[in-house]
């Protein structure tokens, strides 16, 4: 019987082979593999089947909210009138907001957004009797495993 499970990789799967070793799972019945990691570099604007959940507009809003006001209240003394310069201003806080944003996505956070938090796991493979499975098991959820399954 093989049993599979996935461990995040920390000390947990270390003491969970060492007590699968110590209650008499032989080490070649023992199979650890790591994941691999994403290689490709994570996109910066999202299309219609992926968001990331970055908004690039947000600070764009409030700034165009801000200048727009601004605008309309000194437009009252300028040739254009608050109407114009309103929208004048919106516009340009909008594009200030949108390049303060993108600058801060492309140079700022651009190593944190290669994997934002995920990091590879590792699977375990267990060879043992039918008679051991019920042990592997408990010992594997015991050390915290993300997933176990069982195959015959």
């Amino acid at each position: 019987m093989q049993l599979f499970s996935t461990f995040e990789t920390t000390g947990y799967l270390e003491m969970a082979i060492s007590t699968l070793e110590k209650k008499g799972i032989q080490k070649e019945n023992i199979f650890a593999v790591p994941l691999d990691n994403r290689a490709e570099d994570s996109k910066l604007f999202d299309t219609l089947h992926r968001s990331d959940g970055t908004s690039l507009i947000d600070i764009g809003m409030a700034l165009a909210t801000a200048f727009s006001v601004i605008g309309a209240s000194i437009g009252f003394k300028l040739a254009w009138g608050p109407i114009y310069w309103g929208l004048i201003g919106a516009f340009a806080g909008f594009v200030l907001g949108f390049c303060i944003r993108l600058f801060v996505e492309l140079v700022v956070k651009k190593k944190k957004r290669v994997l934002k938090g995920k990091h590879a796991e590792i699977i375990l493979i267990v060879d043992c009797e039918e008679s051991q499975a019920e042990l592997v098991e408990n010992i594997l959820w015991s050390h915290f495993a993300l997933g176990v399954a069982k195959v015959k």
